[in-house]
């Protein structure tokens, strides 16, 4: 089934909503709210609008100050605010466009202008999406890049400091894979990796973990809310699945086959790069003492 776009329309005079309907259901999914109140909450449900109608006029908020809530809110200030109002004087639409506003119509509407200005804005909406896509993600395995691995690493170590918690982290890499390189060529390292790749991603069931490419061969799990016993047992699962793929590894003197090292480490409060420090230690210790094994943290800092 095609999704359609989900439009959100604020207002609280029904026969502006028996209009917009009228436009708009045959397109688009709506949904309608006729305060503030019910339309932050609205914007809060999962999935999330794609695109907000919004009026100036409302009766316990004006719609400026709904935008301004939306827009200063990370989860909800990419969603694009058409507002949809009888202010017309040019004051109030430079206000409208200072708070966040993507567009601003002025009442009556006609239906093709309106149903003009939401595509612009859809296709907009999309397009940004896209680029950002592209910008957090590994082009080769399509996991997060090492970007995105940073950057979600620094926000979930300042939610554990304000919320606590555990954070634990969890380093991949890859066995003598330069050999593997070598040995077999580059078309087949690529390959190598992207099923390696779709092991971890397989193995990270939970929305909030996060799987990432962050060097040639070595990859990174997020798992926040999780021990040091859970990431590990998270951690052997992966070197097991990789192990159980059979890649055939020639170059390799431990194996038959591709063999991954892992490194696992957790946090209740320390520092980014403390955290990574630590994972990385336990990595390293992983590839000295014998590889295709996984070495934990002893301490919980």
């Amino acid at each position: 089934m095609i999704h359609q776009p989900i439009i959100l329309v604020v207002d609280d005079e029904p026969n502006n909503i028996e209009m917009l309907a009228g436009m708009l259901d045959d397109q688009y999914e709506l949904r309608f709210a006729v305060s503030a109140q019910e339309a932050l909450t609205a914007i809060k449900e999962m999935p999330k609008p794609d695109l907000i109608l919004l009026d100036v006029m409302l009766p316990d908020m004006n719609g400026y100050a709904i935008c301004e809530r939306i827009k200063e809110d990370p989860a909800t200030a990419d969603i694009p605010i058409i507002f949809v109002t009888s202010l017309g004087d040019p004051e109030q639409e430079e206000k409208g466009f200072a708070v966040g506003g993507a567009d601003y119509i002025v009442k009556p509407c006609r239906a093709l202008s309106i149903k003009a200005r939401i595509r612009n804005q859809l296709e907009m909406k999309r397009t940004r999406e896209l680029l950002h896509r592209l910008a957090i993600t590994d082009g080769l395995t399509s996991l997060a890049n090492r970007r995105h691995f940073d950057e979600a690493l620094k926000q979930e170590m300042q939610r554990l400091q304000r919320q606590g918690g555990q954070l634990s982290l969890v380093l991949i890499d890859v066995d003598f894979f330069k050999r593997f390189n070598d040995y077999y060529g580059h078309p087949a390292g690529d390959e190598c990796l992207r099923r390696i790749a779709a092991v971890i991603a397989t193995e990270l069931r939970r929305p909030a973990d996060l799987t990432a490419r962050i060097g040639g061969e070595e990859f990174a799990c997020l798992l926040p809310e999780t021990s040091l016993a859970g990431a590990y047992i998270v951690a052997e699962r992966i070197r097991q699945t990789v192990l159980s793929l059979k890649m055939p590894h020639q170059s390799s003197t431990i194996s038959d086959y591709v063999t991954v090292s892992v490194g696992v480490a957790t946090s209740s409060g320390t520092e980014a790069a403390h955290l990574y420090q630590r994972a990385d230690i336990q990595l390293y210790i992983a590839k000295t003492s014998g590889r295709n094994c996984v070495v934990q943290d002893v301490a919980l800092v």
